[in-house]
């Protein structure tokens, strides 16, 4: 009589080899994560979503105040309020970005040490959250516009390729800050600081044109200068003008997070489930 065995082959590094096109095989899982996310982000909460128009507004007040009123900035000839709140947009999108992203691989720390799936899904759907704020905000923007009378020209329809590198550059940061949160803790205490303070060295509360010129380049270093300055151009028209060497280095910057960023997770997430 004849016996069939069978042989169970493991061959090492298959998962390596498949991992980007596990990436779309897990897309689902990506979906609930988003949906998950939002769906808690403001269920306990006794005004619930309604913290997404709160807290830009609050900022927006103390800025135009301090900015304003005190220092008495230039505004690029409109209302500061909309000038501070175009500039609120890609940085609340960006901030809350990199903080959802960076606490998210250790907030997941059970689905993580149980189950296979590509990691990047986790920081990745923590990004995305961050767009239903942006378009909350964004419909408050659009009542402040009408209420100054300010309408935006043809410049708004390049507004996506804006928010596209903010988007890059935050993913970037964000895995950055996640692989570095599992392996160092201190990071979830260093992360709200930063955003703080990366706040203030910003051009929210004002426009960058004050910054002079011979160091508007340095300036820029930091990547949402240039996307900051994009989107003010995008919704006010001509009203305010571009530094184009900021905008490519802000690109260029952007493109270096994410890619790097990417790498380093890559080469850190084999090691979560041990260390997390």
């Amino acid at each position: 009589m004849m016996e069939i065995s069978e042989e169970l082959v493991i061959e090492a590094g298959r998962t390596e080899r498949h991992y980007w096109k596990d990436l779309w095989r897990y897309r689902e899982l990506f979906y609930f994560l988003a949906w998950r996310d939002i769906l808690v982000r403001y269920k306990q909460t006794v005004i619930g979503i309604a913290w997404a128009l709160i807290r830009p507004l609050l900022t927006m007040v103390v800025f135009v105040f301090i900015f304003g009123k005190l220092a008495k900035l230039p505004s690029d000839g409109v209302p500061y309020p909309i000038l501070v709140f175009s500039a609120l947009l890609p940085w609340q999108f960006f901030a809350n970005a990199i903080a959802e992203a960076g606490n998210s691989v250790v907030s997941n720390a059970n689905m993580i040490s149980k189950v296979y799936f590509p990691r990047l899904v986790v920081p990745a759907s923590a990004v995305i959250v961050g767009l239903v704020d942006f378009l909350i905000s964004g419909v408050l923007l659009g009542g402040l516009m009408l209420w100054y009378g300010v309408v935006p020209d043809w410049r708004i329809v390049t507004l996506p390729l804006f928010l596209a590198v903010a988007v890059v550059a935050a993913m970037g940061a964000g895995l950055w800050i996640a692989a570095l949160n599992v392996q160092f803790r201190d990071f979830r205490y260093i992360i709200p600081f930063v955003v703080q303070f990366g706040l203030y060295v910003s051009p929210v509360g004002f426009s960058s044109a004050i910054v002079p010129e011979q160091w508007r380049l340095l300036y820029s270093l930091n990547p949402m200068v240039g996307v900051i300055d994009g989107f003010r151009w995008a919704i006010l028209g001509g009203a305010s003008q571009l530094f184009w060497p900021s905008i490519l280095l802000s690109l260029a910057l952007a493109l270096a997070l994410a890619i790097s960023g990417v790498l380093y997770f890559r080469k850190m997430e084999k090691r979560f489930a041990d260390v997390i």
